[in-house]
C-alpha cells in the first residue's frame, strides 16, 4: 500500500485502477484582470508657460483599506518627462519595466535623439490599445506630462481603452471631478497657460491636492509632486499637506445621528 502523502485520500490503484488526473484539470475559458485590488487614485497636472506640475499622493489601496502608505506613483523619464499612473498598481509596475526597457534601448542606442513626452505618450498609447485589443487590458489611467519637441509644455492622457486627451489641465480618478473646476479655473484654454507662472501652477496643485484629501477617502495627506521645464524635472516624493483645516465638517449634514 502506498503510504506517500502525495497518495492520502485517494483510491487504491491495485483496487481500482491507476488514477485519473485529467479530472483535476480546469477546461474553462481562459481568465484576466476584470476588478484591480491594489489601486492608486488621482493624478493631477497642470500647464505653466514654462512647463507642467504633476502630483499624485503615495497611497496605494486594497481595497478600501489604505495598506501601502508609501507607494510612488511619479515616474521619471529621461530629463523631461514625468509618467502619472493611476489606477492598478502591479500594471503601473509592469508598465514601469516597459518604460525602463526603453529608456535603456534609447540610451545605448546610435540615433543621438531622446524621446520627448509626445513620443512616451504615443509609446504608452499603443501598449494600452494593443492590451485593450487583447482583451486584457492594463487598469491604469495615465497622465504623461513634460517638453515636446519643440520645448514647448505638453500634457495628454491614456485610459485602459488605450483612449487619448490632451488639455492644459488634467486629472484622473476623484480628481476628474472635484480637482479639475478648481485647475480650470486657473487655465481653461492653451492661451490663458501663457500668463501662468510656475508658482501659480505649484499653488494650485497643492490647494487641490488638498481638497481631495478632505473629500476622497481613498487619498492620503502625503504626495509626490514634480516641476518639469527646461533645466529638467525637479521631482520631491515625500511631500505633507500643509495649512489643513476641518471646519467645514460641522456644516456636513446627513449622515449619523442629527442634533439640531
Amino acid at each position: 500500500m502506498n503510504h506517500l502523502p502525495q497518495a492520502w485520500g485517494r483510491p487504491r490503484d491495485d483496487v481500482y485502477g491507476p488514477y485519473d488526473s485529467s479530472y483535476l484539470q480546469s477546461n474553462g475559458p481562459k481568465t484576466h484582470t476584470s476588478s484591480p485590488v491594489v489601486t492608486g487614485t488621482s493624478v493631477l497636472a497642470v500647464k505653466f508657460r514654462d512647463g507642467v506640475v504633476i502630483a499624485a499622493d503615495n497611497l496605494a489601496s486594497y481595497g478600501s483599506l489604505a495598506r501601502f502608505t508609501n507607494v510612488k506613483r511619479l515616474r521619471t523619464f529621461n530629463r523631461r518627462t514625468v509618467v502619472g499612473f493611476g489606477g492598478d498598481v502591479s500594471d503601473m509596475q509592469y508598465l514601469d519595466r516597459l518604460l525602463l526597457s526603453l529608456d535603456i534601448d534609447e540610451n545605448y542606442g546610435s540615433s543621438g535623439h531622446d524621446l520627448n513626452a509626445q513620443n512616451v505618450h504615443t509609446y504608452l498609447a499603443k501598449v494600452m490599445y494593443k492590451r485593450r485589443s487583447d482583451i486584457n487590458p492594463l487598469w491604469n489611467h495615465i497622465l504623461v506630462a513634460g517638453l515636446d519637441s519643440e520645448d514647448q509644455p505638453f500634457l495628454s492622457s491614456v485610459d485602459l481603452l488605450g483612449t487619448t486627451f490632451s488639455s492644459p489641465t488634467l486629472a484622473t480618478g476623484f480628481g476628474a471631478h472635484l480637482a479639475q473646476p478648481l485647475l480650470r479655473k486657473l487655465a481653461d484654454d492653451e492661451s490663458a497657460v501663457r500668463s501662468v507662472t510656475r508658482e501659480q501652477a505649484v499653488t494650485a496643485i497643492k490647494e487641490c491636492m488638498k481638497v481631495l484629501f478632505y473629500r476622497d477617502a481613498r487619498s492620503l495627506d502625503k504626495y509626490s509632486i514634480a516641476v518639469i521645464s527646461k533645466e529638467g524635472v525637479e521631482l520631491k516624493e515625500d511631500e505633507q499637506l500643509e495649512g489643513q483645516s476641518w471646519a467645514f465638517a460641522e456644516m456636513i449634514k446627513g449622515y449619523g445621528t442629527q442634533t439640531v
